[in-house]
């Protein structure tokens, strides 16, 4: 994924139909699935935010009409590389005492 924010935007523009200056988070993941681009324009620039995954992939929702509204929660986990539909804990870190 070579994109930076002007073509992002522009996808966001022409394939989403939305503003991308309107401060909403726009993700796209690339093809591997490790790899994540957020995009938010902040009200005084552009912003660009992106994150590899060392292992595993992000688990990218199926989009019904192109775009998924998701919550800061489900973002949270995304970003996380946690499944967000449906978050389970699997492992705590005891304290060694």
């Amino acid at each position: 994924m070579r994109k930076g924010f002007p073509s992002l935007a522009l996808q966001v523009q022409e394939v989403l139909e939305r503003d991308h200056l309107s401060g909403h988070l726009f993700c796209f993941r690339g093809c591997r699935g490790d790899l994540l681009k957020v995009i938010w324009h902040d009200g005084q620039g552009a912003c660009l935010f992106t994150k590899r995954l060392e292992r595993g992939r992000f688990l990218w929702p199926s989009p019904a009409d192109g775009a998924v509204t998701i919550s800061a929660a489900q973002l949270g986990y995304l970003l996380s590389g946690i499944d967000w539909r449906n978050p389970q804990e699997t492992w705590r870190p005891t304290s060694v005492g």
